[in-house]
């Protein structure tokens, strides 16, 4: 077989984010922004591991201390993660609702829309609206 018959096939599913406080910042993408908590460990002393997954997603963000992938970034260095959603303008008055600092919604045409806003270390998120994507299982 070759391999264009079975190409690669990868899988993004996790992403480190670079925070000062890992509590703050577990509060605000648990609290605010509604992602799930998976893990929260000590596994041994000055080591944490706190991972964290969007509703819906295959794509969880992982951050800590103890470990030098987590302090290889300065806190707030992550800019334009985006999160896509069905319905921008849903999404967005939800997290209004929950106190969340983010723009208006921006029609770039297309059937693409944005919103972004920044987390308390200063990484940046944008919600990503596709029109022909709506429907689909997030």
């Amino acid at each position: 077989m070759t391999d264009e018959e079975h190409p690669i096939q990868m899988k993004l599913e996790l992403v480190i984010l670079p925070v000062a406080d890992v509590d703050r910042a577990k509060e605000f993408y648990r609290d605010v922004l509604g992602f799930v908590e998976d893990v929260d460990v000590r596994p041994q002393d000055g080591l944490r591991i706190v991972q964290l997954t969007p509703p819906g997603s295959s794509c969880s963000i992982t951050m800590g201390t103890g470990l030098p992938v987590f302090t290889a970034m300065a806190p707030g260095s992550v800019k334009g993660l985006h999160l896509v959603v069905d319905d921008i303008d849903r999404v967005r008055t939800e997290l209004l609702s929950r106190g969340l600092d983010i723009a208006a919604v921006e029609d770039v045409g297309g059937g693409v829309k944005y919103a972004g806003f920044s987390d308390p270390d200063g990484n940046t998120l944008t919600l990503q609206e596709m029109a022909w994507r709506r429907g689909e299982s997030y």
